[in-house]
């Protein structure tokens, strides 16, 4: 299986592309959690997305992952970006596990299908001994979904200006540390 061409029951992952761009800035409008993010919000919506699949084209061409575009198979609709970043903490090179959707999609467990997806993806693919999710130690929807994920929170740190959780699953056992004031 590619990494940019998978697919669930209710999902495609694809590629992000710079024809993503007018449908992504719809993620940057009216959305209560962008905060989460650590992005420069003085920025338009529209330079928000192309400065996202920006990255992500880069993350492509240097690592070979990054943010894949989530379709929606019913409507054919980009809803969400998801994806497994390479991230290094203290010495370590850890795989993320990200996902972000359009706030008209939330709630509807395509998040958390996408993560599982990502996760299975990973553990067949990439050699590493454990699989986070860095997420803000106030966005609980996000927390709920490395949870159903099977991640628990291994330390607290700051990322991007924010203090954030990271959640973990340690892939060489079935139990993963907690250190967490959760």
């Amino acid at each position: 299986m590619s990494y940019f061409n998978q697919i669930t029951s209710r999902l495609i992952f694809r590629k992000a592309s710079s024809d993503d761009v007018a449908a992504w800035k719809e993620f940057f409008i009216k959305n209560s959690l962008i905060h989460f993010l650590g992005l420069d919000l003085n920025k338009s919506p529209e330079e928000l997305a192309t400065n996202w699949i920006s990255m992500q084209l880069k993350r492509y061409d240097d690592v070979g992952l990054g943010h894949l575009a989530v379709i929606e198979k019913d409507s054919g609709l980009l809803i969400g970006m998801a994806g497994i970043i390479p991230r290094n903490w203290a010495d370590r090179e850890d795989y993320e596990i990200a996902y972000s959707f359009i706030p008209r999609y939330w709630g509807k467990g395509f998040a958390t299908e996408a993560a599982k997806s990502l996760l299975e993806y990973g553990r067949e693919n990439i050699q590493t001994d454990r699989f986070i999710s860095i997420i803000d130690l106030e966005n609980h929807a996000s927390a709920n979904v490395a949870r159903k994920n099977g991640m628990k929170v291994l330390f607290q740190t700051e990322f991007l200006g924010m203090d954030v959780n990271v959640f973990g699953i340690n892939l060489n056992s079935s139990v993963t540390s907690a250190s967490s004031n959760e």
